[in-house]
């Protein structure tokens, strides 16, 4: 299907964002994060929900192009204990980021004590791994669980089963590596009610499965779900406050651009 929406002016010699913001660590104490956005080309999984597409490109770019946007955001960004490299898509898919440089980001951030990218479960293995081993700092990785409400998760287009993230969430596990889920508050086909009782369930599946950290967002329209209403915010604080109070590992809400 063509989009209508046209893409927003990117480049690949920048990144697409670069910022720091406080969060809780597994060790209970709030330290600030370094974040970074790279330019990459599209992620192949064009999922209902993900409008991360806009701030793509449509090619992939050269070796060495997302080391380069890394090496230069790490020298505008303030000394931290933690890295998020974000790509709006999965940082071990080759189209987006190279290999080789995946490892030369390694090299640049071994001071770092936690590094956090985002990854579809489907693309979990060996180069995975291999990383893992080779990086310095501990490896967390953020997986899209979204919803384990069965009758909306096969309309996402995620190209994912709940068998598939619980897969690679034991991997990861077996190889000492740290796994965070992201989780939807009303995804399309909900109603209200029906979006905090398959947000709760949703942080219910993660944890029992091995899931420390869930990050809990509200859906926002894409291309082709303008009827879409978002969820309310006392909805997303609802199910926020459900996971916190089962004190099994941190949840926190991400409220986009909100103030």
């Amino acid at each position: 299907m063509q989009r209508l929406t046209v893409k927003n002016i990117v480049t690949e010699s920048k990144a697409n964002g670069a910022f720091s913001e406080p969060e809780l660590t597994r060790n209970g104490i709030v330290e600030d994060h370094n974040i970074i956005l790279t330019t990459n080309k599209e992620c192949s999984f064009r999922c209902v929900m993900c409008d991360l597409w806009k701030n793509t490109l449509d090619y992939r770019v050269k070796d060495g192009a997302i080391a380069k946007q890394v090496k230069n955001a790490l020298n505008s960004l303030p000394k931290a204990k933690h890295l998020k490299l974000y790509n709006a898509g999965s940082f071990f898919d080759r189209q987006s980021i190279p290999k080789p440089d995946t490892f030369e980001i390694a090299d640049y951030i071994q001071e770092y004590e936690t590094l956090i990218v985002e990854v579809h479960p489907k693309l979990i293995g060996k180069p995975c791994f291999e990383f893992a081993d080779y990086l310095q700092p501990q490896l967390e990785v953020a997986m899209g669980l979204e919803t384990v409400d069965p009758k909306v998760l096969p309309r996402l287009n995620k190209n994912m089963t709940l068998d598939d993230f619980e897969r690679a969430t034991t991997k990861l596990l077996e190889h000492n590596i740290f796994v965070r889920a992201f989780i939807l508050v009303r995804t399309p086909w909900q109603t209200e009610e029906e979006g905090i009782y398959w947000a709760k369930a949703s942080i219910d599946f993660a944890q029992s499965i091995g899931v420390e950290c869930c990050t809990v967002i509200p859906t926002r329209p894409n291309e082709g779900m303008e009827d879409f209403e978002p969820p309310l915010p006392t909805s997303v604080e609802e199910v926020v406050a459900y996971g916190q109070a089962k004190g099994n590992g941190r949840v926190f809400g991400d409220t986009w651009d909100a103030v």
